[in-house]
């Protein structure tokens, strides 16, 4: 087990973390100053900063560089958002993350969608598994995602996430991330019913605090998107003040030169 995929398994085992989700090697090292003790890729954040909409868009070269810089950048483990794979059989979504075990991340999200459209449980699962295969346990960490709440049109989505999340670790996932959940009640029950470490995405459709999330039995909050909008919106509104008033109001706040230098060569 390496160390770092060590540290980031570990970090599953305590009363719960947040993730925060870098785009870039700037912002991943921002963060890290901050004292988080992992970083994650935000695929949708590295999209926006392409001049792209978020949903598969960016090849997969492209964002494997985009993970290796933000590896380099940063001394704390990596997590990278891989989406569904980049691929549509499960060979080459190993051979994906084969190449993020190269580009140095030691864990990956895996969607169980592709164009809006879920996969089969048992496509879902031979996924997981060939993901598996390409990067051992202990190694690497997968977050098997299931898009049962977010695309599905089930009946009972509560007792299909279950189904899944039991597949996919059979298969050999790490942990289980369910997005677009965003009452209480139900994310209390799936962390009770999922016999692994549960993720939750804060910030879009819930906006329930981590700690409150922590104490309902969630061990891993990420951001998704959340901190690319956020950054994305202060350039957005800095450039209509610039032109409406030309006043530079939009800069209380802001790091300074030298600080920013600081925290850049840290």
């Amino acid at each position: 087990m390496t160390s770092s995929a060590a540290a980031l398994l570990a970090l599953h085992q305590g009363p719960g973390f947040v993730l925060p989700n870098a785009w870039d090697a700037g912002s991943a090292r921002i963060l890290a100053g901050c004292g988080f003790p992992a970083i994650a890729t935000t695929s949708a954040g590295v999209a926006w900063s392409l001049g792209v909409p978020d949903g598969g868009l960016v090849p997969r070269e492209v964002m494997l560089d985009h993970v290796a810089s933000i590896v380099d950048a940063v001394p704390v483990p990596v997590t990278a958002d891989l989406e569904d794979g980049y691929a549509t059989s499960p060979s080459g979504v190993a051979a994906t993350v084969s190449l993020a075990v190269d580009a140095g991340a030691v864990g990956a999200n895996l969607e169980d969608i592709a164009d809006g459209a879920l996969f089969s449980v048992a496509e879902g699962a031979e996924r997981i598994a060939a993901a598996r295969s390409a990067a051992p346990a202990g190694a690497f960490v997968i977050n098997a995602r299931t898009d049962t709440y977010f695309a599905g049109s089930f009946e009972d989505p509560f007792a299909e996430t279950i189904r899944r999340a039991h597949a996919y670790l059979e298969a050999g996932a790490d942990c289980i991330f369910v997005p677009a959940v965003r009452d209480a009640a139900t994310i209390e029950r799936l962390a009770r019913e999922i016999p692994a470490p549960l993720n939750i995405v804060a910030g879009l459709a819930n906006t329930i605090p981590a700690p409150e999330l922590f104490a309902l039995g969630v061990k891993r909050v990420s951001l998704g998107g959340s901190i690319a909008r956020a950054a994305f919106a202060l350039l957005e509104r800095a450039g209509h003040e610039l032109l409406a008033t030309g006043t530079l109001g939009f800069l209380d706040g802001a790091i300074s030169y030298p600080d920013l230098q600081d925290r850049m060569r840290s």
